[in-house]
């Protein structure tokens, strides 16, 4: 059934596709059947994290790539940059690198290599961040290889479950506190809805051509529903066609620099 529907995605039957299968499943037939977008050497997964200050950052990448190098996240902070624009309406994106500390020597070999090059890229980037950066909304766009990602978005989503479900129970545990819990339920119900991962939707395939979106596994018909809104907004933006325009851009400047 993959298979089926990145298909209908290449021959333009369909502008997008949206699924809870397997995740390398998806990713693998969106990048055989579908195809890449040129100047992208692998797709990248990119997942909302809510912020305190309303507006969601995106990660990229969150588990697409186990390993990557240095030019891969170059490619991810482009991608990252344009759908952080297109789609979310971030007029200028301040994109960083998850790192162990703010200082340009922290990190490891890949973190720093990407960096030198980030800083070619006509993207705000502002170099390092930090893991509790993810969630102040100092930043709009968080570059990093599928495997630091991946454990960010499970660790979040395992820290938000706990978090909720120590508040239901400290305001459930006696008549006054359920009392209070019906003061407090539409608080309550908005924490939840900023956490819940259904209101995301899915998390979009960066780089593959047409429109891909997986959503998790455990996905509810509100999740569903609202990886079909993304899934949408991505193909009316265009998404595809600003990166691969971006990344050309980039490319011919690389080589432009080395002839001289």
């Amino acid at each position: 059934s993959i298979r089926v529907a990145s298909r209908l995605v290449r021959d333009h039957r369909a502008l997008g596709l949206v699924s809870a299968g397997n995740t390398g499943a998806v990713m693998a037939t969106a990048k055989i059947v579908q195809g890449m977008v040129p100047g992208v050497d692998r797709p990248a997964l990119a997942s909302f994290f809510p912020t305190i200050k309303g507006a969601p950052a995106v990660v990229v990448d969150v588990g697409a790539n186990v390993d990557s190098t240095p030019r891969m996240l170059a490619q991810f902070a482009v991608m990252g940059d344009i759908y952080s624009r297109l789609v979310l309406r971030t007029e200028r994106p301040r994109v960083g690198i998850l790192s162990i500390g703010e200082e340009e020597h922290k990190g490891n070999e890949l973190t720093r290599h990407a960096a030198a090059l980030l800083k070619e890229l006509p993207i705000n980037f502002i170099g390092n961040v930090e893991g509790r950066d993810v969630y102040t909304g100092a930043v709009d766009v968080i570059i990093c290889d599928g495997f630091v990602g991946n454990v960010l978005l499970k660790v979040s989503e395992g820290l938000a479950d706990m978090i909720r479900n120590l508040l239901r129970e400290a305001l459930s545990a006696n008549l006054t506190r359920k009392l209070g819990y019906l003061l407090v339920r539409p608080a309550f119900n908005e924490f939840r809805k900023r956490v819940d991962y259904s209101e995301a939707g899915g998390a979009p395939l960066l780089g593959v051509k047409g429109v891909c979106i997986i959503c998790h596994g455990s996905s509810n018909g509100n999740a569903v529903k609202n990886a079909i809104r993304v899934a949408a907004e991505y193909a009316a933006a265009q998404v595809n066609s600003q990166i691969e325009e971006e990344l050309s851009r980039w490319a011919t400047r690389q080589l432009a620099t080395k002839l001289h």
